[in-house]
C-alpha cells in the first residue's frame, strides 16, 4: 500500500478570541446581500449580536428558525427565504444543525430543489452559495466538512447530503461563541468530536487513484487525515471533561474547538465508520443526539477494530494515558453519557433491527477497517446494550480484517 494525502478544507480558517468580529468583512468579499442563519437561541446570545454588528454595513436578511435535525420544514423556510431575498453570501451561526441547514440552503439556491436529488454521493454538479461558518459548540466540526446530515421526512432517519462543494469558503471559530453552550451540549457535541478523530485515524486504507481521490469525498485514512486526527485526538481528551465541568473555563474551550476543527477537517477527508452508522438507527429509534450516540458506541467499535488498527490503538493510548478503549469508555462516564443502550431505553430484542437498518448504511460502512456485517454489528450493539466493551473480545465478534 502506498501512503497517500488528500486535503480538502475551507479556503479559509481564522481560529482565536475575538475572531467574529472579522464576519463583517470577509461577507462583504461576495457582495452586500447576507442571509443570517441561526437558531432561536443563538439568535438572542452575545456573540450572535456581535456577527450581526459586524455585518452593520450589508443588507442583511435574518433567519433564526433553524432546528436540531435539520427538518424539512426548516429546510423549506430558510430555501424560500433565501430565494425572496437572493442572498449573495450565507453567514452561518450556530451548531452543526444550524451550519447544516446552511449548507443545504446554498446547495438548494445555487441548483434548485428538490433536496433528495442530491442524496447520492458526489450528486452536487457545482460550487454553492459562498458560505462562511462561524461553530457555537466544539463537535460536529461542520464548519470544516463536506457533509450536511438532515431529518429526511419519507424515512424519518438522518441522511447525509455529501459533497467536496459543501465545506463551508470560511471558517470562523471564535471560542467565544462557545462560552455559552450548556454542559449536557458541551459533552455530547465534545464526545462526539473524539469520535470523529478516533473514526478518521482507524478508518479503511484504499488504494489511492485518481479515480478514488476525484470520485469521493471522503477517501479513507490518508498521511494528512491522520495527522490532524491525532492532534484533534489530543485536544478533545485534555479538555473536555474541564469543559464540560467549567463553561467559562476560556482555555478548555479554546482546546476543544481547536481539536474540534481539526477532527472536522480530518473525518471530512478521511470518513467516519460503524459508530456513524449506528447512530443513524439509534439516533432514529431513541430521539436521543448524535453526539450522545456516537460518543457511547465508540469504545465498542474500537473495542471491535482493535486487532484491525493495533498500531493506532497503541498511539491513542499513548497520548491517553492509558488503554485507549477504556480511556474513552471512562470519558463517557465522567461526562455524564448513559452507561448503556439499555439505559436511554433499547430493547435487546431491537437490536438486530437497528443493525439492520445500519448495514445499508454503505459509505460509512465500507469505510471500517475491518468488515461488518449483520451480525457484527447486531455484537457491538449487544456490547453496548450490556454496557461492556470487553464482551466483544470475548465474544470474538465479527470477522479478521
Amino acid at each position: 500500500m502506498t501512503d497517500f494525502a488528500v486535503l480538502r478544507a475551507p479556503s479559509q480558517v481564522l481560529f482565536g478570541t475575538g475572531m467574529a468580529e472579522a464576519a463583517g468583512r470577509v461577507a462583504a468579499g461576495y457582495g452586500r446581500r447576507v442571509l443570517v442563519i441561526t437558531d432561536p437561541i443563538i439568535a438572542g446570545t452575545p456573540g450572535f449580536a456581535t456577527v450581526v454588528e459586524s455585518l452593520s454595513a450589508m443588507d442583511a436578511t435574518v433567519f433564526t428558525e433553524a432546528a436540531v435535525d435539520v427538518p424539512s420544514s426548516a429546510v423549506d423556510a430558510a430555501a424560500a427565504l433565501g430565494a425572496a431575498t437572493e442572498p449573495d453570501v450565507i453567514v452561518a451561526v450556530g451548531g452543526g444543525s444550524v451550519i447544516d441547514l446552511a449548507k443545504v440552503t446554498a446547495l438548494l439556491l445555487a441548483h434548485g430543489a428538490p433536496l433528495t436529488d442530491y442524496y447520492a454521493v458526489q450528486s452536487v454538479p457545482g460550487p454553492i452559495v459562498p458560505l462562511v461558518a462561524l461553530p457555537t459548540t466544539a463537535g460536529t466540526g461542520s464548519e470544516a466538512t463536506p457533509v450536511a446530515v438532515i431529518t429526511d421526512p419519507s424515512a424519518e432517519m438522518k441522511v447525509g447530503v455529501a459533497s467536496p462543494h459543501l465545506i463551508p469558503r470560511h471558517a470562523i471559530c471564535d471560542p467565544l461563541l462557545s462560552i455559552g453552550a450548556p454542559p449536557t451540549v458541551t459533552a455530547h457535541s465534545g464526545i462526539d468530536a473524539l469520535a470523529h478523530a478516533v473514526e478518521s485515524f482507524m478508518a479503511a486504507r484504499e488504494e489511492p487513484t485518481p479515480e478514488l481521490v476525484l470520485g469521493r469525498p471522503q477517501v479513507g485514512k490518508n498521511l494528512l487525515s491522520d495527522t490532524l486526527a491525532v492532534t484533534a485526538a489530543r485536544h478533545v481528551f485534555r479538555n473536555l471533561e474541564r469543559a464540560v465541568e467549567d463553561g467559562s473555563d476560556l482555555e478548555a474551550r479554546t482546546g476543544m474547538l481547536y481539536g474540534s476543527l481539526l477532527a472536522g477537517i480530518a473525518f471530512g477527508n478521511s470518513g467516519v465508520s460503524a459508530a456513524h452508522a449506528l447512530q443513524f438507527a439509534l439516533g432514529a429509534a431513541t430521539h436521543t443526539s448524535h453526539g450522545l450516540g456516537t460518543g457511547l458506541l465508540l469504545p465498542y467499535v474500537m473495542e471491535y477494530n482493535r486487532s484491525a488498527r493495533p498500531d493506532e490503538i497503541a498511539e491513542l493510548s499513548s497520548l491517553m494515558g492509558g488503554d485507549a478503549v477504556s480511556q474513552a469508555h471512562a470519558l463517557g462516564q465522567t461526562i455524564g453519557l448513559p452507561s448503556s443502550l439499555a439505559e436511554i431505553g433499547v430493547a435487546r430484542g431491537n437490536l438486530r433491527t437497528m443493525a439492520e437498518q445500519s448495514v445499508g448504511i454503505k459509505r460509512l460502512i465500507d469505510n471500517n477497517p475491518r468488515r461488518l456485517d449483520v451480525e457484527a454489528l447486531e455484537a457491538i450493539l449487544d456490547a453496548a446494550w450490556h454496557g461492556e466493551p470487553a464482551r466483544l473480545r470475548a465474544m470474538g465478534a465479527g470477522v479478521s480484517p
